[in-house]
């Protein structure tokens, strides 16, 4: 795992040297530097394979074609073997198989890579950069034009160390950021710097960029095979993901929450291995948002070597820490347990396992079971007593955006985002202070991007389906991953998500939904796959999600800090804000979850506005 960045452009080797040096973290093992006629690539590297050789920059055998890349090719081995007898190796590394299969392929070679991925190869020849960030966007890719040319990197700090990218705020991202509580799509918080988006591959040529999609799912079902035969090929196909994961010559190791997901990976893994499996579970104070207890009833069954991380801290400065690592402002709470169980992971381990992506593919949230049962409703029977009432109690959110939800008014996109936004727009109105107050009636870009995916079913599929596939383009990548990639590497470790085998999700997308969702029950097939190896009481859990006590946390050593942040005088100088919505989020009932998701999405855009536009944070 690594970090890379590079530029095509008017800029200068010290330019290059800054933004590699910025990710150290993503890796302290080695460096290097490409630099020639305006072209710069640079690398950091996290040694897991081919520990003595794989040293990036790396070439082709006449120096015309090189590459840096962040990942893992699984199946590189037989890449080799199969497609590239004619070359001569330098290394035994998954990064040159890269090289020659370009060579061969040219982009199509994007098709033959079974892993996570994002990597920039330079053509020489043709002075062509080709950008490309993997299937599910497991790899973070940034990049940014500007007047002196085209810049990318692992991570936006990267390309934010090129002075000639002024910190800007892009307000309509703002406005995405107030609705998901992450920035979906290729937009980033700063005007000008892009992501490339999953399953895209980027070329720069003559100055000018063209990106295209090489891969998507589909919703074909296969509906001839029966309940058994799902449930054995989800094992096998589980089983050989984990497999090609396992793959390692540096300590290896998997998180554990005691969830289905993770105590399912962690059954499958002992099968597999001659030792115990190293597994981590972070704990809390708090009994509601511990489930440690549940993560050592699956230790004590597969015998693991198990560490536990009580998650006491110093919550302010790990706030800042894990909000300069992200990046982007990202209101997600979970991140800080992530961090701290990734800094008690690099004791023991440089690579680790996690359930990433099971939900969305197997059917796991909650959210899928209340607006998929939703849309069965009558709206003739239900919708006007249920919109009724939820007029009434407006002021109350809970039951406000309950009521709205059942009353089938209107298009399942505008239905979702009344239910599922951080701020919805009526509250948005109330939220933003004169700087923004452009933004009040923003509701449109929110409203297009969801229903690209769930009012138009030109692709296929049911609803369930197309929510399912709503979180596979949007949350998965810009939430879920993020802070899986983010938080791991910001202690130099590498995170493997067996469940985002594209083959494997290929698969998942073609088992019938009622196999998904039965009843009140969540991911039916997994659990039934499940039997016989976990234990019952694992698999009868209802789904918990992996939390945070934030009230606590705000009771007690974060409630200075967000005192100090949130005064009057600073909201009103920046603008941002209306104050009055603020002071009432601060007296607010953080247990809620509606409230809290928009406490924690202000304050998290407060600290990180002070991180890299103020450049005050302390860090």
């Amino acid at each position: 795992m690594c970090g890379i960045s590079g530029f095509v452009g008017d800029f200068t080797e010290g330019d290059l040297e800054k933004m590699n040096s910025v990710m150290i973290h993503r890796g302290p093992d080695d460096c290097g530097i490409y630099f020639k006629s305006n072209v710069g690539l640079a690398h950091r590297r996290l040694s897991i394979i081919d520990l003595e050789g794989g040293h990036q920059p790396m070439s082709n055998e006449d120096n015309t074609v090189w590459i840096v890349f962040n990942g893992e090719i699984y199946n590189f081995q037989d890449l080799r073997k199969q497609h590239l007898g004619s070359h001569k190796f330098k290394t035994r590394s998954d990064t040159e198989v890269i090289i020659h299969l370009y060579e061969e392929y040219g982009e199509k070679c994007i098709d033959y890579l079974r892993g996570m991925f994002a990597f920039a190869i330079w053509d020489e020849r043709r002075r062509k950069l080709l950008l490309v960030r993997d299937r599910f966007g497991i790899k973070p890719l940034y990049y940014a034009q500007t007047n002196n040319g085209f810049i990318f990197a692992s991570e936006m700090k990267g390309i934010l160390e090129i002075e000639a990218l002024p910190r800007k705020i892009d307000k309509q991202a703002l406005n995405l950021f107030l609705t998901f509580r992450y920035v979906p799509g290729s937009r980033t918080i700063i005007n000008g710097v892009k992501k490339l988006e999953p399953a895209h591959y980027l070329i720069y040529e003559n100055g000018r960029v063209r990106i295209q999609q090489y891969w998507d799912l589909s919703f074909q079902k296969d509906r001839n095979k029966n309940e058994d035969y799902y449930s054995n090929a989800l094992t096998e196909l589980l089983k050989e993901s984990i497999e090609m994961r396992l793959m390692s010559e540096v300590p290896l190791g998997a998180y554990l929450s005691g969830g289905l997901d993770s105590s399912f990976m962690i059954g499958l893994m002992s099968e597999m291995l001659d030792k115990p499996v190293k597994t981590f579970t972070a704990a809390f104070d708090s009994g509601w948002h511990d489930e440690s207890s549940f993560a050592n009833i699956v230790a004590r069954e597969f015998k693991t070597d198990h560490h536990v991380l009580n998650t006491r801290a110093d919550a302010v400065s790990v706030l800042k820490n894990v909000i300069w690592h992200l990046d982007e402002p990202l209101a997600d709470a979970a991140t800080i347990p992530t961090y701290l169980l990734s800094q008690l992971t690099k004791k023991y381990v440089t690579v680790i396992l996690s359930g990433e992506g099971a939900d969305e593919l197997l059917a796991g949230y909650d959210k899928y079971k209340l607006l998929s049962h939703r849309e069965k409703l009558s709206p003739f029977v239900y919708g006007p007593l249920f919109w009724f009432i939820s007029k009434i109690f407006d002021k109350y959110i809970t039951l406000q955006r309950g009521f709205g939800l059942l009353s089938c008014n209107g298009r399942p996109a505008q239905t979702y985002l009344d239910f599922m936004s951080v701020f919805t727009h009526s509250e948005r109105q109330r939220l933003l202070g004169p700087k923004l107050r452009e933004l009040a009636n923003g509701a449109l870009e929110p409203l297009k991007i969801v229903s690209t995916y769930l009012d138009d079913d030109g692709k296929g599929g049911d609803f369930l389906d197309r929510l399912m596939y709503l979180d596979i383009k949007t949350w998965l990548p810009n939430d879920v991953l993020l802070k899986n990639d983010k938080m791991t590497m910001a202690h130099s470790i590498e995170a493997r998500v067996p469940f985002l085998d594209h083959r494997f999700a290929e698969f998942a997308m073609t088992i019938p939904n009622h196999y998904k969702i039965r009843g009140l029950s969540e991911k039916y097939i997994m659990r039934r796959s499940m039997k016989g190896l976990i234990p019952e009481r694992i698999i009868n859990r209802k789904k918990h999600g992996f939390t945070v006590p934030i009230s606590s946390w705000m009771r007690n050593e974060l409630g200075e800090y967000v005192s100090s942040l949130l005064t009057k005088d600073r909201v009103c100088s920046f603008g941002f804000w209306d104050y009055s919505y603020i002071k009432e989020l601060m007296e607010a009932n953080l247990d809620n979850v509606f409230v809290k998701r928009q406490f924690w999405t202000i304050l998290t855009f407060e600290v990180w506005h002070q991180i890299f536009i103020e450049r005050t944070g302390g860090l």
